[in-house]
């Protein structure tokens, strides 16, 4: 070690040796501690400009006020050395600077020099705690934020080479908690972060370090075993979070300072209090003030000095099996023992938000009973509040609001009014005022979405809940009760109301009927949300309600048509090809989306292996080369099918001719059922026409009776009037007697168009097809080509609008 010294003392004089000029026979020095013996300080005569001749002649010496003389002076040389290895620590101390003062004396004449030789520290102490382990008892039921205090580490180093920084490990249940008191040095208090079970671990094994900032840095451990007590669940509370005292310098030993106390819930034992010091408690402090363990009384042990210290922090120590910390603060004043005393003359516990600034709240009267600097106060109020203070008189102030309010962003305040003295130290009170903001209806209802979009399913029961809009209103009480409206806005010419209701309370639209897509596919309404105030603020939004498609349409067959008087078929020739269009199956769905996706698949057909129809055109096509073999009449049942959920579908049934002659589509086709569904009803049609035949024999009797009477009777008038009058004979054109036979040779052409619904009927009318269609009447009286229909049709087309086509026949009369 004295190696080590010894090498670090040279580094030392490279790094700290400096000589500050004489001033006024004045010289000072700087030298680190621990240097050897025999080592130089510094080259006094050259310093005070001197020769060693006149040191020599002069005799010079060092006085010293010290017994001991630490610094020597070698007269041969003229240089100042080191006599005996210097403990900075030793001799000043927590002391800052350190420094020793000397004089040298000269005779013949006799003068005198002051020296000062400061000692510089060096990082030659590690922080050393007193304990090589602290044991702390804990209740498992103690409640983080509890305190507990631990020991100090002492490093007698000053500076950045004293005491920096404490570190503890682990920190899953503790965090370490670093204060510092009035003089400067720091102590640490452990804090409990997570609550402890003894059931899990009953001790917990913990390092605290203490480090110096000196380089390189040292340190100091101390082990820390915190043991977990069971069932002790309540611990030690103060009266008071913090007691402070103002206590004169003078008082007399033994005087009584406090009286802390200090309450357990808990019985027995785990109840009983017991009161100390902790151990980081300075050593002056415990010097000074005595604690009775039983009582919590701390009195006066030594003497105070206002000059020496103006203030004691003390840390009493409440502790049961849990223990709990708290802070004292002893203040040593001059006598300035009464704090300012604030009376509340007058106070708005709450004022509206749209008050005016400078409107006053409240009125204090504010007064010290101690007189001069100690006597006088002033009124503060935290910035950061829209109030300020203004001083009416003398002790009386008034609270006024400093800016607007705004109740929606601070609908409460809690000011604290401070008093303060003007004493050393000072001496404040505090006051709060807790100050609310009535609310005034300036806000409308907002809506969370400027626009909505609501979807109902078509066929939807009326009454149902579509979609809920809430409003929200930054006032409070009626100001911010919302009701819902439905403005009366037209849907479709007609009044909104009569399509949706509105919840006055909850916002909820309510379908007031059932709706259906294919009517109507979407319609805006607007909703109004108005607030209570007095007067209203309302807001409106805008709705769109979407009817959605259900699926309750089945697909409809245009082409072919389906009737039941005739039979209609597609002729395929024998000579076919492969791929021959044969005719097209032509729906429609009204509904939309994949409701109305329509496919085509074939269910019967008489040949299957012949024809196929397309699953999305729905076109019927040979799949193969037509046969002499195949037969001439062919069925074809296809379905229609939409996409749906569930699907919906329509059969369509077509008759294909397979032939390439008409007589041999004619002699096939001569058994269709609608031929013994006539011959089925014959019976009944022939009794109404027996029963219509008797009827117009009757009318035509009487009519005919009537008509002889009314001739007889102008006849018997002719005569009476003498007139002689030709009788021309009327006939109407195009009419023609010939020979008397009652037979006419003209030909008339009659077009009849008849409904889907005349099924019975025997005059059939087709439009002309780019398509063999056959039309065949049922009592096989006659067969038209597409050339002649044509000609018997073209001057009719337009009067059959409003009909359904199917076949048309000419009848000579």
């Amino acid at each position: 070690r004295m190696c080590m010294l010894e090498g670090l003392t040279w580094k030392l004089l490279v790094l700290f040796f400096f000589v500050l000029a004489a001033v006024h026979g004045q010289i000072r020095y700087s030298i680190p501690e621990e240097m050897n013996k025999g080592s130089v300080v510094g080259n006094i005569v050259q310093d005070l400009g001197l020769d060693v001749k006149r040191m020599k002649s002069g005799r010079a010496r060092i006085f010293t006020e010290d017994s001991r003389e630490y610094i020597g002076l070698n007269v041969d040389k003229g240089t100042l050395v080191v006599r005996e290895r210097m403990d900075r620590e030793e001799l000043c101390a927590q002391v800052t600077p350190c420094s020793l003062h000397f004089q040298i004396i000269l005779e013949n004449p006799m003068e005198m020099h002051r020296v000062d030789v400061e000692i510089l520290d060096i990082n030659d102490h590690a922080p050393v705690f007193a304990r090589k382990e602290i044991n702390i008892d804990i209740g498992e039921s103690a409640v983080p934020g509890v305190r507990f205090s631990l020991d100090n580490a002492r490093d007698p180093d000053v500076g950045l080479n004293a005491l920096q920084r404490y570190t503890l490990n682990p920190t899953d249940h503790f965090t370490l908690k670093e204060l510092s008191r009035s003089d400067g040095t720091k102590y640490v208090e452990m804090v409990l972060q997570t609550p402890l079970d003894r059931e899990q671990h009953e001790e917990h094994k913990l390092i605290l370090t203490a480090f110096d900032g000196g380089s390189p840095q040292k340190s100091g451990t101390v082990r820390i075993t915190v043991v977990v007590i069971d069932a002790n669940d309540n611990h030690p509370v103060f009266s008071q979070p913090v007691y402070r005292v103002s206590f004169p310098e003078n008082a007399q030993k033994g005087t009584t300072v406090v009286i802390v106390s200090a309450n357990d819930n808990d019985k027995g034992a785990n109840g009983e209090v017991t009161y100390s010091f902790p151990q980081n408690t300075g050593i002056e402090a415990i010097d000074i003030f005595i604690i009775n363990s039983e009582s919590g009384e701390i009195k006066l042990n030594g003497v105070l000095d206002y000059e020496k210290s103006k203030q004691y922090e003390l840390n009493v120590e409440a502790r049961d099996i849990g223990g709990l910390t708290d802070t004292m603060v002893i203040e040593v004043t001059d006598m300035n023992d009464n704090a300012p005393v604030i009376n509340l003359i007058s106070f708005s516990q709450a004022i509206p938000e749209n008050s005016a600034p400078e409107t006053v709240i409240a009125m204090l009267n504010v007064k010290d009973l101690d007189s001069g600097k100690n006597g006088q106060v002033k009124c503060s109020i935290a910035r950061d509040a829209p109030f300020k203070i203004k001083s009416t008189s003398t002790n009386f102030f008034s609270v006024v609001t400093d800016q607007l309010l705004d109740r929606e962003k601070v609908s409460e305040y809690n000011i604290t009014i401070t008093a303060t003295d003007e004493g050393s130290p000072s001496l404040f009170t505090s006051k709060i005022l807790n100050i609310k903001i009535s609310d005034v209806n300036d806000n409308a209802p907002v809506f969370q979405r400027q626009s909505y979009t609501a979807y109902v399913t078509e066929n939807n029961t009326p009454g149902v809940s579509i979609f809920a809009v809430t409003a929200s209103d930054k006032d409070s009480g009626n100001n911010a009760r919302i009701s819902y409206f439905l403005e009366d806005v037209l849907v479709n010419g007609v009044s909104a109301s009569t399509y949706i209701s509105v919840h006055a309370e909850s916002g909820e639209i309510l379908a007031v009927r059932s709706f259906d897509y294919e009517q109507t596919k979407e319609f805006n309404i607007r909703v109004k949300a108005q607030d209570g105030g007095n007067p209203p603020l309302s807001s409106n939004v805008s709705v769109k309600i979407i009817i959605q498609d259900q699926n309750d349409n089945a697909p409809q067959v245009l082409y072919p048509v389906q009737t039941g008087g005739s039979v209609v078929a597609e002729m395929v020739p024998r000579s076919a090809d492969v791929g021959y269009l044969v005719s097209k199956v032509v729906a429609v769905d009204v509904d939309s989306g994949q409701n109305a996706w329509l496919s085509y698949k074939l269910q019967k057909a008489t040949d299957r292996a012949l024809f196929e129809v397309g699953a999305q055109n729905g076109e019927i096509r040979t799949v193969r080369q037509v046969t002499d073999k195949d037969a001439v009449k062919q069925k074809l049942t296809v379905v229609v099918e939409d996409n749906g959920q569930p699907s919906r579908s329509a059969t369509v049934n077509i008759n294909v001719a397979v032939a390439d002659s008409f007589p041999e589509v004619l002699s096939e086709f001569t058994d269709f059922t609608h031929i013994k569904d006539y011959n089925d009803n014959l019976t009944f049609y022939l009794v109404l026409a027996l029963a219509v035949v008797s009827f117009l024999f009757i009318v035509s009797t009487i009519a005919i009776l009537s008509v002889k009477c009314y001739r007889w009777r102008r006849e018997r008038m002719f005569y009476k009037s003498g007139a002689n009058l030709p009788v021309i004979p009327y006939y109407p054109p195009l009419y023609a007697d010939v020979g008397g036979t009652g037979t006419l040779q003209h030909v008339y052409n009659y077009e009849v168009c008849r409904t889907t619904d005349s099924r019975k009927s025997d005059l059939k009318y087709a439009r002309p097809s780019s398509e063999s269609i056959i039309s065949l009447d049922t009592s096989g009286t006659q067969t038209l080509t597409h050339a002649h229909r044509g000609n018997l049709t073209s001057d009719s087309e337009d009067k059959s609008s409003n009909t359904e086509p199917t076949h048309v026949l000419a009848k000579t009369i």
